[in-house]
């Protein structure tokens, strides 16, 4: 067997007993990794570091951490928004720390927006914290269940079913009609 040295000639292997079926053995073939689960370890996170942006959804069925910039969707167990990364689109999580900037929805049971970080958008929890120094420009709702998509309820407050509201006059029967002397 050949192996490489540091002047790039190739000499033989000092160990003539390893053959070739043993290698290929230990080499995990492409097609197998790119099936394979992503495994997370017990307190490590999924990174979307500062020099990334993601045009599109992300699902990570971990925790995250995005330092850089995302549009689109973002699902994880848990996600924390640092300083300086921006989201633009929906946020789903169990638990969402935000000190960066979203813009877009954020369904999750525990919301904290802290100390300069700032939300454009509704925010559906069970719980919500937000810190001096933060900015926050939208309407939030407590729902029982905020990351399930049916509980869509509009901020607004629920309505009834099968109740339009009532149409408004038109202005421009009131202009039309001019002016009554």
């Amino acid at each position: 067997m050949l192996t490489s040295t540091n002047n790039g000639v190739p000499e033989k292997d000092g160990n003539p007993s390893i053959g070739a079926a043993e290698v290929i053995g230990r080499v995990v073939r492409h097609d197998q990794w790119a099936r394979s689960e992503p495994t997370t370890k017990a307190g490590m996170a999924s990174c979307i570091g500062s020099d990334m942006s993601i045009v599109g959804n992300i699902e990570c069925k971990g925790p995250a951490q995005v330092f850089g910039r995302i549009e689109g969707e973002v699902r994880a167990s848990d996600l924390q928004i640092s300083d300086g990364a921006q989201v633009e689109g929906s946020v789903i999580a169990q638990n969402v720390t935000v000190c960066g900037h979203v813009k877009g929805t954020i369904r999750a049971v525990r919301v904290k927006l802290q100390s300069g970080g700032a939300v454009e958008g509704d925010i559906f929890h069970r719980s919500l914290s937000i810190d001096e120094n933060s900015q926050f420009e939208g309407s939030s709702r407590r729902v029982e269940n905020p990351t399930d998509p049916s509980s869509s309820v509009d901020a607004k407050g629920p309505q009834k079913k099968g109740t339009a509201p009532a149409p408004l006059p038109s202005i421009n029967a009131e202009l039309g009609d001019g002016p009554k002397h």
